[in-house]
């Protein structure tokens, strides 16, 4: 397996990538989730357009797990990180998180930040073992703030979620 930056013709991919992945989430009583759409073509295009978008390719150059980021508060943040449930537990999302962390470090971001359910054992305890630390919601960076905002209005706040930081 190998990391490389998206290619145009396989946003569709992403898309199917996400949904197979999100199905575990109904196995943690969260439908909802797994019912959720994935972000749209022109969405993902965005993230592709500014060099924050990379796959995990398998030895057919064939995508299996996906990466986007965005620039928030001088951070990189982790906006989706997604893994096909047949390349799971293989190491796959760690590799992506510490791809966009050399990424960061070479753009000199101090940090990775991220937004995630606390209770869903890929979430937050695995973010945690991958070096991420909760961010106090009274210490949220302005654009944190809004992250969270959107995430409310969009209905995840049903479930606990945190904000999370692993300095560079």
């Amino acid at each position: 397996m190998h990391i490389r930056a998206v290619r145009l013709d396989e946003l569709p991919i992403l898309q199917d990538i996400e949904r197979a992945a999100g199905q575990c989430f109904r196995d943690v009583g969260m439908p909802e989730i797994a019912e959720d759409e994935p972000l749209p073509l022109g969405e993902l295009a965005r993230y592709r357009h500014t060099g924050l978008a990379w796959i995990v390719a398998d030895d057919t150059d064939a995508p299996v797990a996906y990466l986007i980021a965005d620039r928030v508060d001088g951070n990189l943040h982790v906006e989706q990180v997604s893994v096909h449930p047949d390349s799971a537990r293989r190491g796959v999302g760690r590799l992506l998180l510490d791809h966009l962390a050399a990424h960061a470090t070479s753009e000199g971001a101090p940090a990775l930040t991220l937004t995630t359910f606390t209770q869903v054992p890929w979430n937050a305890p695995y973010y945690a073992r991958c070096g991420f630390q909760l961010v106090d919601h009274s210490r949220l960076t302005p654009g944190l703030r809004k992250i969270r905002e959107r995430e409310a209005a969009h209905g995840l706040d049903r479930w606990p979620r945190v904000c999370m930081r692993r300095a560079l």
